[in-house]
């Protein structure tokens, strides 16, 4: 068992983002016996869950003609137009089967904004929005975090990198996360990750 002072943070392992999901990640679901594992390891376990209303505006149906995976401007700043997933209530959204959701004591639920996307566990995407993870760490007594999960280049690396602003000793398994990889978003974000103190592991 891992020191009292150590999480582990499973980011958005959801049906949506796994093979056959609305916003796939390749070999999603591979990962997942490896972060049931890791679980015994914590005593303190929170999931994240992306849990979006069906008008929320980082879709791209919800701009006319605009492809997915293309970029608009919101008032936090630019903003890729995802493909609708991981909408409130529906299979999608809902965990992968096989991941063990019993080990966990917290569930954040980001991105319920419909005006406002979140990939930080820790903060939306204008940055000041806190999602409550924070606090519920500190209570815990929290201070070193592994962070594993989908997508590594999005959800992960910001919520990593926020972590990092908020004074946690930060590791990343990159084993036990897959990533989208949009336009070399994986090597830029390792490369910010890593400049800000989040060591990366396999």
């Amino acid at each position: 068992m891992r020191g009292a002072d150590e999480a582990l943070i499973v980011i958005d392992v959801q049906n949506d983002f796994c093979p056959g999901g609305a916003l796939a990640v390749t070999g999603g679901d591979e990962i997942i016996a490896r972060i049931n594992a890791l679980m015994a390891e914590f005593s303190c376990v929170v999931l994240t869950q992306d849990w979006h209303p069906a008008n929320h505006a980082s879709f791209a149906a919800n701009h006319p003609g605009a492809a997915p995976f293309s970029l608009t401007q919101m008032p936090y700043g630019p903003q890729v137009l995802w493909p609708t997933h991981c909408v409130q209530g529906t299979k999608g959204a809902e965990f992968h089967p096989n991941l063990r959701t019993d080990p966990a004591q917290l569930v954040i639920r980001k991105g319920f904004r419909a005006g406002i996307d979140s990939y930080s566990a820790f903060f939306e995407n204008d940055k000041t929005t806190a999602t409550g993870l924070h606090g519920y760490l500190q209570d815990r007594g929290a201070r070193k975090l592994t962070l594993v999960g989908l997508a590594t280049d999005y959800c992960v690396a910001y919520s990593a990198l926020d972590a990092a602003k908020l004074g946690y000793q930060v590791t990343v398994l990159e084993g036990a996360c897959r990533a989208i990889d949009l336009n070399g978003s994986l090597a830029a974000a390792m490369t910010e990750t890593r400049a800000a103190g989040v060591i990366w592991a396999a």
